[in-house]
């Protein structure tokens, strides 16, 4: 008997859809349910499904894979029962990535299914350029919409000057000024958010107090800050999605102090789209931007119109990425060479058996 989408137990609420329900047609039929991971611990997770919130198990890949295992965001199917375990991921539209603080060749998932990545920053300490660029390429590489949040706007001195230097850095990205002390706004960042969103940034920034003041109540932890350099502790051990009273779902992110990028040349491309723009107009087509004739962006640099700051950004965070992409063509490599040397085996023990046999 065909499946019928009606969501009675509000699943929706955490963005289940009609589309979503038709991908799920077989796992209907062998006797699976949707779940949405809220939250992971080693091999268990709490999932949100239809009869409520459940722990499940689950079977880590092996090899170990980070892309393979569930994450805070990720649709699942689950078997029910006395002991629901999850059986598959659903393919992600979107997932936010960075390289393992391990720095090994793995990726790390820090949310998946994400529509909008609040990159919040304090206002309380001067604006960080770099780290803004990094976070905006882990951003708009996830495939999810970034959004700059500026918080403590009652402790800074001058919030619209950070405003219009964020807005200088982040082409095609709004930035908005708030301050949860004053309530400044607030509502107006909770108009801008659509289905699931996450909160991204620095410890003592203000994630988890922003979160709260969303979230209508204090669910999530927080925190005091250092007064010498404005940083945090990390009041947020884990990332948990919660539902927003105005609808959608808040993933809040423990603070990200080293953020390493991890195959995001397209979120460089976005984030330094001038220079990229300006490189269209350079005499080769293979330009360094360096010492060759004809240089539209050093002629850009020379006129005042790009500062070179923002050149040696883009190329220090194009270097980092191609070092973390060759490092996962080298595991590839090595995970297809390990591969082969197990089959070979395989057939040389099968025959060594057969030889005995004759």
């Amino acid at each position: 008997m065909p499946h019928t989408y009606t969501d009675p137990s509000g699943l929706s609420r955490y963005g289940w859809t009609g589309a979503l329900d038709q991908t799920f047609t077989e796992h209907y039929e062998a006797g699976l349910v949707p779940a949405r991971i809220s939250r992971v611990d080693r091999s268990l997770c709490t999932a949100i499904t239809t009869s409520g919130l459940v722990r499940a198990t689950f079977a880590a890949p092996h090899p170990p894979d980070p892309f393979l295992t569930p994450c805070t965001g990720d649709w699942a199917a689950l078997r029910p029962g006395a002991e629901p375990h999850l059986v598959t991921l659903l393919p992600r539209h979107s997932a936010i990535v960075r390289s393992s603080a391990s720095r090994s060749s793995h990726g790390q998932v820090l949310a998946a299914n994400v529509d909008t990545v609040v990159i919040t920053l304090s206002l309380a300490t001067p604006l960080d350029a770099a780290k803004l660029e990094r976070l905006l390429a882990l951003a708009w590489e996830s495939g999810a919409q970034p959004l700059i949040v500026l918080t403590k706007a009652d402790l800074a001195a001058d919030p619209e000057a950070v405003h219009a230097e964020a807005g200088t850095l982040a082409p095609g990205v709004d930035v908005l000024v708030t301050s949860v002390a004053t309530g400044h706004n607030i509502d107006v960042l909770a108009a801008l958010l659509r289905g699931t969103t996450v909160l991204l940034g620095p410890s003592g920034a203000g994630k988890s107090t922003l979160g709260n003041t969303l979230l209508g109540e204090e669910l999530l932890a927080t925190g005091t800050v250092r007064e010498q350099d404005g940083k945090g502790r990390h009041t947020t051990v884990r990332r948990e999605l919660l539902p927003l009273p105005g609808g959608g779902v808040l993933i809040d992110t423990p603070g990200l102090r080293g953020i390493s990028l991890h195959d995001a040349a397209d979120g460089l491309e976005r984030v330094f789209s001038e220079i990229e723009d300006l490189a269209a107009d350079c005499r080769f087509g293979d330009c360094s931007h360096d010492t060759e004739p004809g240089c539209a962006v050093q002629a850009a640099i020379q006129a005042g119109e790009l500062p070179e700051r923002r050149l040696r950004s883009y190329r220090k965070l194009q270097r980092e990425n191609a070092w973390a992409a060759s490092r996962t063509d080298s595991r590839l490599r090595e995970e297809r060479d390990n591969q082969k040397k197990a089959i070979t085996s395989h057939l040389r023990a099968t025959y060594r058996f057969r030889d005995r046999q004759l």
